[in-house]
Parts: structure tokens; sequence; C-alpha cells
């Protein structure tokens, strides 16, 4: 991992007043490195030994850190590591998808607690709200009372302008176009007390590994995601950029010889070609592990979304010098090797004279993505540091 006080840019200060930002940032540094004595904290946010011993005793008393085993060295005290409460604050996260919607909730460290899911052949406003307030009673129903206290917010992950591929996802446009005038959030608002917050689904997959991820990042990369629908984010500066509309990073409608990513690159045409060929893409709709699929129509897939997305990734670059592109996906772990090995060597056979050619690396989040993605908007905002 590299060193936080590089990964945020930021210190924190000593001046009255700036409480708040110094907890955020503490917190935001255990989140990233684990459990830290308080000397490194201070150290690493620039803080007083005092300021520092001030804020790690108020987020003790909040309930959101608590205290390691003692750690003895070879000379001096002993020191006593400072790690991330896991029951200190819970999030629901709802990710609203093309063939399915699920809702999860979460302890502070991002460990799933139970999620509820439903499969549908497209998403309508009244089928996704009714799902909600069932799965949410039944979750709350089984938790403590002290547990439900601590539920911080929910984060939906949801596609923007899910009327555009009506017809593309098989779907009644009459019936899609009442997502134009409907309120996900300001309706789920009014079921609970806690705040709502809301995000593109492949925006918030890309947070997602950015809060809970694995993967070792540079500063800045492009993000890919391989879903029903294809779609990304972009990051700089080790933060999301959402750009003025939120939607930055929305690769499905770049173009490709006259048609859209999303038409060539998705798991959409997959699961298209299983249909034409077997009658059913239950394999790849039900399953995100072990697809048992023919071999053939798998290539017939890959020989037209490698290249498609190695040309979008060629234009991106020569906008935005990327060093790295992170894949992922709801797909099996061995299928998005297989992406990234042939994104690679794809790679070689454009024409990057100019260019500095990307890594290309794998994503740590897979399947959960989206709705770890809709859990990190809540906890970003409520108790991360925001660049």
């Amino acid at each position: 991992m590299t060193d936080q006080a590089s990964k945020f840019d930021v210190e924190g200060t000593n001046q009255s007043g700036v409480r708040e930002r110094n907890e955020r940032l503490v917190l935001s540094i255990l989140r990233r490195e684990g459990p830290l004595p308080k000397a490194e904290i201070a150290r690493r946010t620039g803080l007083s030994a005092q300021t520092a011993s001030v804020i790690m005793r108020a987020l003790e008393s909040d309930g959101l850190i608590a205290k390691g085993e003692k750690v003895r060295g070879r000379v001096g005290q002993p020191s006593v590591p400072m790690s991330l409460a896991p029951d200190g604050a819970y999030f629901f996260g709802l990710s609203v998808g093309r063939r399915s919607v699920e809702l999860i909730l979460t302890n502070f460290i991002g460990e799933e607690i139970t999620h509820r899911r439903e499969s549908y052949a497209y998403p309508l406003p009244s089928n996704v709200l009714d799902f909600v307030q069932s799965a949410s009673d039944e979750i709350l129903q089984d938790l403590e009372p002290a547990q439900a206290d601590r539920i911080s917010g929910m984060g939906i992950a949801i596609p923007f302008f899910l009327w555009d591929w009506a017809v593309t996802i098989g779907a009644d446009p009459e019936k899609m176009d009442h997502w134009k005038n409907f309120d996900l959030r300001n309706e789920l608002s009014k079921l609970f007390e806690f705040p709502i917050y809301l995000g593109n689904d492949a925006s918030c997959a890309c947070g997602a590994e950015l809060v809970f991820g694995v993967a070792e990042t540079p500063a800045d990369f492009l993000y890919i995601y391989f879903g029903h629908f294809i779609g990304g984010g972009v990051v700089m500066n080790g933060s999301l950029y959402k750009g003025s509309s939120g939607n930055a990073g929305a690769i499905g409608p770049f173009p490709i010889n006259g048609r859209q990513m999303v038409d060539v690159a998705s798991l959409n045409g997959l699961e298209r070609r299983l249909i034409e060929a077997t009658g059913s893409a239950a394999e790849i709709v039900e399953k995100t592990e072990n697809w048992n699929l023919d071999a053939k129509i798998l290539e017939d897939w890959l020989a037209e979304a490698v290249p498609a997305v190695t040309r979008m990734i060629t234009g991106a670059i020569s906008i935005i010098d990327f060093p790295a592109v992170l894949i992922d996906g709801n797909l099996p772990t061995d299928l998005r090797e297989v992406l990234v090995d042939r994104i690679t060597t794809e790679l070689k056979n454009e024409n990057l004279a100019g260019l500095v050619v990307p890594q290309i690396i794998e994503g740590s989040m897979g399947p959960k993505a989206r709705p770890m993605g809709a859990v990190s908007l809540p906890l970003a905002k409520r108790y991360m540091l925001e660049a």
C-alpha cells in the first residue's frame, strides 16, 4: 500500500472548529491502512500528538474505533493499535439492475450482515419500491435494537437513463418511461429516518473498489465494469470523478462502428447469443461463478467485445493518460482473467504511437461491486474524507 499521507494528499489541522474533518481523516487512514497506533496516526495526519489523542478518544467514545491488543517492541512502552469498530455503524446498499435488484446490509468495515435479491425481466419503479420495503422490513426485524439504531444510511446504485435502454433489454418502453419522473431516492426517504444517497451503478462499483477493494491501483485509473450493460468510472488523484451530471465514465454509449459499446461489449450480448442458441440465458443470469458455456458462443462474444473495449481504452488514454485500466464485472473470476489477458494482448495491435500503454489489471469486487458501491455512498459521505 502507498503511504496514506500521499494517498489523501492532505494533513490534519490543529486549529479549532475542524474536529469533524480530522475525524474523517483518521477514519479514512484506518480504513485504508488497517490498525495503527496513535503515534503513527499523528505522524500520518500531521496532527500534534495531543490533538491526535483527543480525536482518537472522541472516535472511541462514539464507538467508531476500538483498541487492539498491545504490541510489545524492543524499546519503550508497548503500542496499542487502533482500528475501525465493526459495529460502529451499519449501512444499507441497494443495487437496481436490469435483471435483478439486491439489498445488502453491512457493518462499518464492509462485512456483509445479510442480503436479499429478486430477479425480474426488467425493472419497474413500483416493483423496486415494493422489494425494498419488504426486504428491509425482514432485515430490520432480525437485527438487535442496538444494531438498528446504528444504521447510518442507505446508498442506491442504479443505471442512469434507464428508459433509454428499454428496447435493448426487451422491456416495454411505455412502462420503462415511468422512470423518467420517478424519484427513487425521494420515495425511499419517506420510508426511513436515515439519509439516502444515490449514484450511477457503474460509478458506484468503481467506488466500491476504492473503499473496500484490495487491488493495487495508481492514483489515476479508468474503471470498466462488465455487467448486463457495460459501464465504468474515472478515478483521479485517488478519488472518484463523477463529472457535472454524475455520469462520468459512462462508457456504454461510446460509439463503435456506428453502434454503441453497450450493444457490442456488455453481457447483454452474451445473453442474446445464449438465448438464440439454447433458448435460455439462466446460466449467466442466475450464477456468477462456474459458468458452463459453449466455447464457441463465449468466443464469438469475446471476439466482438475485446477489440471494442480496446479501441475505447485507446481513445480514453489519448485524452487522459491513465497509467492503468481496471477490469471487473458480474462474471466469473476466470472470465475476468481472460478479459484482462485478451485486452492486454489486443492493445499490442493498436497504434499507440505517442501514448503510454496502460497496465490492464483485475478488480477485486466482482459481482458484489455494485451493492457494495451503494454501501460506500453513505459510508464515504458520513465517515470518510471527501477529497
